[in-house]
């Protein structure tokens, strides 16, 4: 048989037979006196197999130590791996697609925050967050936005155990009667510093406010962190001066009350 032959008969390409030849799993058969490969029965057996081990998932190399061991052992091993790890992938994909069908369905009811998606948990949240500032006069505060994508940003890249410390912290403070008409009277405070100086005088009250309202658990164990390091960095860059000033205030405030 020629190349084309014997790939036609196995369901591969031409390209894969030779690409096997050169990878050492298929060995070179006898040339005919024209230069031409003269495939015998016995290859398209190798072949096929070769197909069936790269169709279980199998890597060329892992095929190759099992095509070497005529006894089968190693493919016992090898399978045996391949089975755990089909089983890892099949529970993530099975959580990932129980997450999915959570986004769906908030999507669907027209519930998916803007800032979506993210965790079951943090969107329950941003939903009963909506549903009580709907009730709030007036448009809703920049600063309240910026809240919101920070807590994203947040839920993304905090290590699982502290990012359900934080939700957990974030959902008592939301639940407190009153809640989001004090945290509103905050953003209005943040947002009025927009413009404003880090000496601005209303800086010490939006930091007093800001204080009251943060919970202990976002305060932060070490308040030298407020200044050092990349994130801190690009936190406060994306405030105005007395914006800024007023988290740092806050934050020092929050954190000598939790001592």
């Amino acid at each position: 048989m020629r190349i084309g032959e014997i790939a036609g008969l196995v369901g591969i390409t031409s390209r894969a037979v030779r690409h096997y030849h050169h990878l050492g799993l298929l060995p070179e058969p006898r040339r005919l006196a024209n230069g031409y490969r003269d495939y015998t029965l016995r290859d398209a057996v190798l072949l096929a197999r070769i197909r069936r081990l790269t169709e279980l998932g199998l890597g060329l190399d892992e095929v190759r130590d099992v095509l070497a061991d005529d006894a089968g052992r190693e493919l016992v091993d090898v399978l045996e791996e391949l089975d755990a790890d089909l089983a890892r992938q099949q529970e993530e994909i099975g959580a990932r697609r129980e997450r999915l069908g959570v986004l769906l369905e908030q999507a669907r009811a027209g519930r998916l925050p803007a800032e979506g998606p993210v965790s079951p948990g943090l969107a329950e949240l941003f939903g009963d967050m909506a549903r009580a500032s709907a009730e709030l006069p007036g448009p809703e505060p920049a600063m309240a936005a910026r809240d919101r994508e920070m807590l994203a940003l947040l839920d993304t890249v905090m290590p699982e155990e502290e990012g359900a410390r934080l939700l957990g912290a974030m959902r008592r403070m939301t639940e407190e009667p009153g809640a989001m008409e004090r945290a509103y009277e905050v953003y209005a405070l943040l947002d009025a510093l927009a413009d404003a100086a880090a000496d601005d005088v209303r800086v010490e009250e939006a930091a007093r406010a800001l204080a009251a309202l943060l919970p202990d658990e976002v305060v932060p164990d070490d308040l030298g962190d407020l200044e050092n390091g990349s994130f801190p960095g690009a936190f406060f860059a994306d405030f105005s001066a007395a914006q800024a000033e007023a988290v740092r205030r806050a934050l020092r405030i929050a954190g000598e009350r939790a001592r």
